[in-house]
């Protein structure tokens, strides 16, 4: 049964789905690693693919689906609402990217975010007088940890803001400080919304650009190509 923003039928969604932001990204895997993907969802642009995984090992041939899930972290929060609670999902990974913010990390590297602060008050009345802790589902995080091999990834929190372009003064000093690698805009909302229906989320990210390393910015076309080893780990966590 179709929902407001996602126009698809019991079935059409495989238990796992890989959540990048870009419309054009999701098109993008889903002609790299699925076989014969079929547009299952278009609505207001946001397309979600399913196809067979057509990579190599025990996991070729198995169902996975494919769907952007737009800026920010109310929109992500729309989709996997609708995706756990209406489409049977049970696991929805984000493959994005993110800013370094780390000097640990360069532009490239990839990420696994265990956890996510976040600037955000949408997870702040899930328990009542209780601060919410936004964390991934730890089976897929060592699952695309044990993917990477002798592959270099960094591991740890991230942080999810509501703002692109404003900024708090002395907060990036103090994430620094705290050992934050990277901020992005829609983990912390995903780990919240998975907790809620019991499901499993997790966020993987490849560095585009760096807050504390200045001029080396990924392009626009990077930006939506280079995802190559986040979404080999991403698979690995979506068959966990």
């Amino acid at each position: 049964m179709a929902t407001p923003h996602i126009a698809a039928e019991p079935g059409d969604f495989a238990p796992a789905v890989l959540m990048p932001g870009d419309p054009k990204r999701a098109e993008r895997m889903a002609g790299l690693i699925l076989d014969q993907p079929r547009l299952v969802t278009d609505v207001r642009g946001i397309m979600g693919f399913t196809g067979h995984y057509n990579g190599i090992g025990e996991h070729h041939g198995k169902p996975l689906s494919i769907m952007a899930s737009g800026m920010g972290m109310p929109s992500i929060g729309i989709y996997a609402t609708e995706l756990f609670r209406e489409f049977g999902v049970e696991r929805i990974i984000r493959v994005g990217t993110a800013g370094g913010i780390s000097p640990a990390v360069s532009i490239g590297d990839v990420v696994v975010g265990i956890g996510a602060h976040t600037t955000s008050s949408m997870n702040e009345l899930r328990i009542p007088g209780t601060h919410f802790s936004a964390v991934a589902d730890f089976t897929m995080a060592a699952a695309a940890v044990q993917a990477a091999g002798p592959n270099p990834v960094f591991v740890g929190t991230v942080i999810s803001e509501d703002h692109f372009y404003f900024s708090i003064p002395g907060q990036l000093d103090a994430m620094v400080a705290h050992g934050v690698l990277a901020v992005e805009m829609e983990a912390a909302c995903l780990y919240g919304v998975a907790a809620e229906h019991g499901k499993a989320g997790l966020g993987i990210f490849t560095i585009s650009d760096h807050l504390t390393k200045k001029g080396q910015d990924m392009t626009a076309l990077e930006r939506e190509t280079r995802f190559q080893d986040a979404l080999g780990l991403a698979v690995a966590a979506a068959f966990a």
